[in-house]
C-alpha cells in the first residue's frame, strides 16, 4: 500500500510579516497533483493544519478549498490535530467529512479506532493519535503520569490492544502522531532530533520528547511537529513542513514523504521535494561591505536574514539594506570584536535570547536573593510554567 505523508501546513502563518497564503495554496495544489501522479492509496496528515487555534479567515477558506480538492481525489485522507490546532474546532463536522473519505482524528478517545484500508495483501489499520497535552488528557487516557511519554504510552497501549484483537492476525498498521520523538527513551537522545526555531515549545516538566520505542510493532509511524524531514528509525519518520517557517530552516529540502508498505519488510520511504516560493539566505558582515560587494548580488531576490557585525548598529540599517536587497526580512546585530576592556551590560533581549520561561524565573530568584532556587522551589517554578502554558491552551479552546 502506498501512502503520501505530510504535516505541519500551518495555514495562515506569516513569515516575518510576509503573507504565505499564496505559497500555501501552491503547495496544496502540488500535494493534490502528487497524490494523483504517484497513485497513492491514502494521504496521512500529521497535524498542525492551522498555525493558530483561531485561524484567519484566509486560512479557513484555504483549508475549505483543500478539503474539496482532497475529496475529489476519491482516496482516503487521515488527518490529526497538532499542538497549534484547536482540536475541538477542527473536529467539528468530522463525521460528515468521513463520508467523503476525509477522516479527522482530533479526540484522544478515538485514537484506537482505526481507518481500515485494504489492498491485495489484506487490511491496513491506520490509527490517528492527535497531539496530547499531558495535563489535559492524562485522566481521559488513564496515564500513569503527567508527561508526554506517559500519555503517548497510554494512547499506544490502546492502539496495541485494538491491533492485537484484529483479524487476521498480523494486520499491518500505521500510526499518525504529533509529538517530539527521538530514537531512544533517554534524555541524551534528544540531541539526535533536529528542531527548528519555528516550532512551539511543548515541554512539560522540562521534557518535551518521547522515545520511539513507544511505537514498537507498528509498521509505519507518520510524525508531525518537527519541521525538518528526518528519519527517527526505519519505521518512524517526520515528513517535515512543506514550506520553511523560520530562517533556521534555510538549509532544509522541503518535501512530502512517499511510503510503500509491503508485508514483512521495512517501509520504503522516498522524499518528494516541494518547491518553495522564495530562497532563504542568511548573511553577515559589515553594512558597507554588504551594500557594495558585488559577490552579494545573487542575494537580491532572496528572503534575507542579515547579521551586521559593525561595532555599532548603523543608522537606518534596515532601510539601506532594503534598497539593495528588497526582501531583507530580519536584521540582527552582533559585533565581530568586543575589546577586552569593554564592560557594557548586555541588552535585555540579549540576556533572554535562547532562554526558557523557567530559566528566566530561576535567574530572577538568583538576582533577588543571591542564590538560586532550591530543588523544591525549582519544582514549583516548573509547575507554574507548565500551568501557565496549559491555561493559555484552555483559553484557545473556549
Amino acid at each position: 500500500m502506498r501512502f503520501l505523508h505530510t504535516s505541519d501546513w500551518h495555514l495562515g502563518r506569516r513569515f516575518h510579516g510576509e503573507d504565505l497564503i499564496s505559497a500555501q495554496s501552491t503547495f496544496l495544489d502540488h500535494l493534490n497533483d502528487t497524490a494523483r501522479a504517484e497513485n497513492v492509496d491514502a494521504i496521512l496528515m500529521a497535524g498542525d493544519i492551522y498555525d493558530r487555534a483561531i485561524p484567519s479567515l484566509d486560512a479557513v477558506r484555504l483549508f475549505n478549498r483543500a478539503l474539496h480538492q482532497l475529496a475529489d481525489l476519491e482516496i482516503p485522507i487521515v488527518m490529526i490535530s497538532g499542538n497549534h490546532d484547536s482540536a475541538h474546532r477542527l473536529g467539528v463536522g468530522s463525521g460528515l467529512f468521513a463520508r467523503a473519505g476525509i477522516h479527522l482524528r482530533t479526540d484522544p478517545a478515538t485514537c484506537d479506532v482505526p481507518v481500515v484500508l485494504t489492498d491485495e495483501h489484506g487490511p491496513v489499520a491506520v490509527y490517528g493519535v492527535p497531539y496530547l497535552e499531558p495535563s489535559m488528557v492524562r485522566g481521559q487516557l488513564e496515564a500513569e503520569a503527567t508527561s508526554h511519554a506517559a500519555v503517548l504510552t497510554a494512547a499506544m497501549d490502546r492502539v496495541h490492544t485494538d491491533l492485537t484483537n484484529r483479524q487476521p492476525p498480523g494486520t499491518r498498521s500505521v500510526v499518525i502522531a504529533h509529538a517530539f520523538v527521538t530514537p531512544g527513551t533517554g534524555q541524551d537522545d534528544e540531541s539526535q532530533a533536529e528542531e527548528s526555531a519555528s516550532e512551539r515549545d511543548i515541554s512539560v516538566g522540562g521534557v518535551a520528547h518521547v522515545g520511539a520505542d513507544v511505537f514498537d510493532s507498528i509498521d509505519y509511524v507518520a510524525l508531525g511537529h518537527l519541521h525538518g524531514p528526518q528519519r527517527v528509525t526505519d519505521r518512524v519518520h517526520y515528513s517535515g513542513s512543506p514550506l520553511p517557517y523560520s530562517f533556521s530552516e534555510a538549509d532544509h529540502v522541503k518535501s512530502f514523504t512517499l511510503v510503500d508498505l509491503t508485508p514483512g519488510t521495512a517501509p520504503t520511504v522516498t522524499r518528494l521535494p516541494c518547491q518553495t516560493p522564495h530562497r532563504l539566505e542568511r548573511v553577515e558582515g559589515l553594512l558597507d561591505d554588504l551594500l557594495t560587494d558585488p559577490a552579494h548580488e545573487p542575494l537580491k531576490d532572496a528572503w534575507l536574514e542579515v547579521t551586521l557585525t559593525d561595532a555599532a548598529l548603523p543608522f537606518e540599517a534596515m532601510a539601506r539594506l532594503r534598497r539593495r536587497f528588497p526582501h531583507t526580512l530580519s536584521l540582527k546585530h552582533q559585533r565581530a570584536f568586543i575589546p577586552a576592556q569593554a564592560t557594557e551590560t548586555p541588552t535585555y533581549a540579549e540576556r533572554l535570547r535562547g532562554r526558557s520561561e523557567l530559566d528566566i524565573a530561576c535567574d530572577f530568584i538568583t538576582d533577588m536573593r543571591g542564590t538560586g532556587p532550591t530543588p523544591d522551589e525549582h519544582a514549583l517554578l516548573q509547575q507554574a510554567v507548565d500551568s501557565a502554558r496549559v491555561n493559555e491552551l484552555q483559553k484557545e479552546i473556549v
